[in-house]
């Protein structure tokens, strides 16, 4: 059964407020900060990880999770051909976590069409390479056929160097390359043109059959630059990264062999840091809005109490302790608070999904590696949050709701 502070609060939370000149707009400003400061909570939070998995699904699909390479390459992209690449894959797939392995091959080199020269990074793919990231990248054309027995001619590149060299699906063009001090022309047919948002890859790469860039090295067919390895659960990528590497390692010296490993966050240290900064960016937004909210609410409160201290002293009269009128007045801020935050809920929940259904935030992909504020909800850190919201106002509430036991009965009654 509900006390009868529960009853007192219910009914002043009720209570029409047009002869409440002074509490009425303060209330309303509280209840607007809570609202306010929720929504913009409830935003950071589903944008910051929305913004954080995409530029990590981005990053990772398009460089792997970890990479195997010769010790020898020296991080050059004129790789040398890592040993034993055929038979790699079988010692390396029974480590956990482990989903799949894949070849590839780098080598730098000069495309020139009748008006425009840029330099480029060829990346081999081989027929083992997945095209599930990059399919749905594809913005004209179609995915060559690696598999086929004699090495295509056919690479993917970017929107990007599309626009810069004028190239489009079917243009033919030539890239040259050196091998032993020798300038090596090869004729290469424009099979397909994608974009993947990421600047870094799109204004660098392009993709072809990686058995041409052995050919170009004076490599065997099968021979190949690395091994792109990817896992299950990203959040063990660096266990699984030490897992390959002690296995390369073992294999390697009986063998006299030496291979280098790199995670993802290895390759790209500078992504990543960015990407952590953002964590406390977050956390100081969380901190500056509960303050501000809680400080709406503490003045609400205040001149509440101090607009009621008639009835206060008319309950101290009647017999309630000052305990008792504290929790009238907590019971009261709680369901201000409650208020405050359900329209918070709305605003911030209804502003995301917007964004989410029609991108109606662009953004520069050059420099935010997306096109648009990306939006992710997470419910269980939504609800966390509100809980948290809730329970950081409850104590500070608990300070200005002392204030009642310093109103004397007496001269509370003849208050005017």
């Amino acid at each position: 059964m509900a006390s009868f502070e529960y009853h007192i609060a219910r009914r002043l939370f009720f209570e029409p407020q047009q002869d409440k000149q002074v509490s009425r707009p303060a209330v309303r400003i509280a209840l607007i900060g809570m609202a306010v400061g929720l929504a913009v909570m409830i935003a950071s939070v589903c944008i910051v990880i929305g913004f954080k998995h995409q530029v990590e699904a981005n990053v990772m699909g398009l460089s792997s999770h970890i990479q195997v390479t010769n010790y020898h390459s020296n991080y050059s992209y004129e790789m040398v051909p890592i040993e034993r690449p055929d038979t790699l894959p079988s010692l390396l797939h029974d480590i956990p976590n482990i989903r799949h392995i894949q070849r590839y091959t780098t080598k730098t080199g000069m495309l020139k069409t009748q008006d425009e020269v840029q330099a480029m990074i060829f990346k081999g793919v081989a027929d083992d390479f997945d095209w599930t990231f990059l399919q749905d990248k594809i913005v004209a054309g179609e995915i060559p056929d690696y598999q086929s027995e004699a090495p295509s001619n056919e690479v993917l590149i970017s929107q990007h160097t599309a626009n810069q060299l004028r190239l489009s699906p079917g243009d033919d063009f030539y890239a040259y390359f050196t091998r032993d001090e020798q300038i090596l022309a090869r004729k290469w047919k424009v099979a397909a043109v994608f974009d993947t948002h990421f600047s870094e890859f799109d204004r660098h790469f392009l993709l072809l059959d990686n058995r041409q860039l052995a050919r170009l090295n004076g490599w065997q067919p099968h021979q190949a630059g690395g091994l792109e390895i990817f896992v299950d659960d990203i959040r063990d990528i660096v266990d699984t990264d030490v897992a390959v590497y002690n296995r390369l390692f073992a294999f390697g010296s009986e063998q006299q062999l030496a291979y280098y490993t790199q995670s993802v966050y290895d390759l790209n240290p500078q992504i990543f840091g960015w990407l952590d900064l953002l964590d406390m960016n977050v956390w100081l937004i969380l901190a500056l809005m509960i303050f501000v909210s809680g400080f709406n609410m503490i003045s609400s409160l205040l001149i509440l109490i101090l607009e009621r201290t008639n009835l206060i002293g008319m309950l101290k009269a009647m017999g309630a302790n000052n305990l008792s009128l504290r929790k009238v007045f907590l019971w009261l801020s709680t369901m201000l608070t409650l208020r405050g935050m359900f329209w918070g809920n709305v605003i911030g929940l209804g502003l995301c999904a917007l964004q989410y259904f029609f991108h109606l935030i662009p953004l520069d992909a050059a420099v935010y590696y997306v096109s648009s504020v990306p939006v992710e909800f997470n419910f269980f850190l939504i609800i966390l949050l509100n809980l948290g919201v809730a329970f950081a106002s409850f104590l500070m509430m608990l300070l200005p709701s002392g204030l009642v036991s310093r109103i004397a009965p007496v001269k509370a009654i003849r208050f005017d």
